[in-house]
């Protein structure tokens, strides 16, 4: 497991098959996941502003979207990457997306053999979608600007505890207290998120609405993955399989 996006090795994921989950629950990988839900053509991760507007070059106007923070912070010219103001504009359009941290992971994690986007929205149907893949799953937390992000730590522990509700893992340490922090933990998922450094601002700034949101659990049933360097929907699972 690993706890921020600067410790991802790209070296280390090129050795063997390796499938790696990227968590990034405040807020990049709940906003993919709802963008494809509502009907997003893809969702193209993008290292920062430079790079959003490099790609948006070569599309037509009508056919995409640009949404991007930067440390927090709107980017001129991008709508705020939540999914309450991308809600209405997403359906059968690009979306063109920059992170401070969630989309920065999935660029450093394009060269694992397979990378899937993860959320509290749709921790269990990812981990259907990940076992039988790969004899190894590195669960990736994006993590707050070089620290560790207490809303992503639990979601990797719900993701663990649902991959290994009914099998038999090896388990890295760092893996393990994820687990036991997400069942140790009291209160509800939004209790938890609100509490973190993140889900404060969220709710300094009037952002109660994705705040809940981004804490309901396995109400989403698809699993985007990267290809190419775009996130589309992996597969469709019922809810409660």
């Amino acid at each position: 497991m690993i706890l921020r996006k600067e410790d991802i090795s790209e070296e280390k994921l090129r050795e063997g098959s390796k499938v790696a989950v990227v968590l990034d629950i405040l807020l990049a990988t709940t906003t993919i996941t709802s963008a494809l839900s509502e009907g997003a053509a893809e969702v193209i991760p993008v290292l920062d502003f430079t790079e959003v507007m490099n790609v948006a070059a070569g599309m037509k106007p009508e056919t995409f979207v640009l949404a991007g923070e930067s440390h927090g912070k709107a980017i001129e010219g991008c709508v705020y990457p939540i999914p309450s103001r991308l809600r209405e504009m997403i359906n059968g359009k690009k979306l063109i997306l920059s992170t401070t941290n969630g989309t920065v992971a999935l660029r450093k994690l394009a060269c694992a053999s397979k990378v899937y986007n993860s959320s509290l929205l749709n921790n269990r149907a990812a981990t259907e979608s990940v076992k039988g893949e790969a004899e190894t799953v590195i669960v990736v937390c994006s993590g707050n600007s070089g620290e560790l992000s207490l809303e992503d730590f639990y979601g990797a522990g719900r993701f663990i505890d649902c991959l290994t509700n009914h099998d038999e893992w090896e388990m890295t340490d760092s893996a393990k207290a994820a687990l036991h922090f997400y069942r140790g933990s009291s209160g509800s998922a939004f209790d938890i998120l609100s509490s973190s450094r993140v889900g404060r601002l969220f709710a300094r700034h009037g952002l109660a609405e994705d705040l809940e949101f981004a804490s309901q659990t396995d109400m989403a049933a698809i699993v985007p993955i990267l290809k190419k360097g775009r996130a589309v929907i992996h597969q469709t699972a019922l809810k409660g399989e």
